[in-house]
């Protein structure tokens, strides 16, 4: 299957306009015609089934022959991770969080963030890619960026945890998940989080997790987090 995306598509709707670039990707590159048939997603769970009734590189127009809607997940991943030095390395993070089945992603600043502007216009794009690649219906959200002190301020339900590589004790997070519930996790930055910066997690009951017995990078770590909350939860 090849996956289209679109937000403005709902269920009420009988017929469907692409915008112009859409369109031109469609038929220009995509050579589709008249009568094919092209599958798209909303990001809200929905899959159309539509078929191209005007076959235009500008105005390509489709007509909505099916719908059906995919049940989200009992449990929401929320990982907030810190941004890496090099750009290339979160957005590795972020297509293979998405390709895993993540939720919800926020860029937090820490202490030891060298990176600490950051543009988000193309992560949503890596993200959308991921997400039709790797036949999702449900677009991950990815917030603001926020510093480690205004994420803690916000209300965070489920299970919370924070890994970082201090050697002070810490409990292995694959014992500690527990399935069908919300999990936030943070990740920190290359040079990890500050010792002020961990005791003021904890005080917000933050659990202190390890990863396993190596010593991870950023985006390797989030991306073992991940994998092990959505295993967990499929086990």
């Amino acid at each position: 299957m090849q996956l289209f995306y679109n937000s403005s598509i709902k269920q009420s709707d009988t017929t469907f306009v692409f915008d112009k670039e859409e369109s031109k990707h469609i038929i220009k590159v995509l050579r589709k015609k008249e009568g094919d048939i092209l599958q798209v997603t909303n990001g809200l769970g929905y899959l159309f089934t539509t078929e191209i009734t005007i076959a235009s590189d500008s105005k390509c127009t489709v007509r909505i022959v099916a719908f059906e809607k995919q049940e989200a997940s009992q449990f929401k991943l929320h990982l907030a991770v810190a941004p890496t030095k090099m750009n290339e390395r979160y957005e590795w993070f972020l297509e293979k969080a998405t390709e895993i089945g993540i939720q919800e992603i926020t860029p937090i600043i820490c202490e030891h963030s060298e990176r600490k502007v950051i543009k988000t216009d193309r992560f949503q794009k890596i993200i959308e890619s991921a997400m039709k690649q790797s036949l999702h219906f449900y677009m991950p959200k990815l917030n603001e960026p926020l510093s480690f002190k205004e994420f803690l301020k916000k209300e965070h339900p489920g299970q919370k945890f924070i890994a970082h590589c201090e050697d002070t004790d810490k409990k292995a997070l694959k014992n500690e998940l527990k399935t069908q519930e919300d999990v936030t996790i943070l990740v920190g930055p290359e040079g990890d989080f500050s010792v002020k910066e961990i005791q003021l997690a904890l005080e917000n009951n933050f659990i202190p997790v390890s990863l396993g017995n190596t010593r991870l990078r950023t985006e390797t770590a989030a991306i073992v987090a991940c994998h092990s909350v959505v295993f967990k939860n499929e086990a």
